[in-house]
């Protein structure tokens, strides 16, 4: 059965997409969920005007991404924690931790599971964190971890 998506179905398409499914995987999930509507000629025109739609706030979401990633690599986000004297921190930061600093500095709020560090950091110093802004925008930022006084 051919259908036009409303809304995003994850590994079948965009809003506005002219895909063919099962026709019970229509008839019984996606069209009463407002998740797509059956293929017409009529429907083939309003499903072009939603892809229009779809690709101006993605872009939109894109530019404002990209921008957000070039004034998080401009300066460092500085966290304070309690250290020993060899430079070792009493726990851990984690990227729940990292999203707050962010939120708190940048002013921004970033989910911690778009932070990705390769493990907590536990030392002072400066780190590097690869944060995901968008599915097709990566930014590197920089940690600067001090003691706390």
């Amino acid at each position: 059965m051919k259908i036009i998506l409303q809304k995003e179905v994850e590994k079948l398409g965009v809003p506005g997409d002219v895909v063919t499914v099962a026709d019970g995987y229509a008839r019984n999930f996606l069209v009463p969920r407002g998740m797509a509507i059956p293929a017409s000629k009529g429907a083939v025109r309003h499903a072009e005007s939603l892809r229009r739609a779809h690709d101006t706030r993605v872009n939109k979401a894109k530019a404002e991404a990209e921008e957000f990633a070039t004034r998080l690599a401009a300066k460092p986000i500085v966290v304070k924690a309690r250290a020993g004297e060899d430079g070792r921190l009493f726990g851990s930061i984690t990227t729940a931790d990292l999203a707050d600093e962010i939120a708190a500095q940048a002013g921004e709020n970033i989910d911690r599971r778009d932070i990705h560090l390769d493990e907590p950091i536990r030392s002072l110093g400066t780190h590097e964190v690869s944060v995901r802004l968008h599915p097709e925008v990566n930014a590197t930022m920089s940690i600067q971890v001090e003691a706390e006084a």
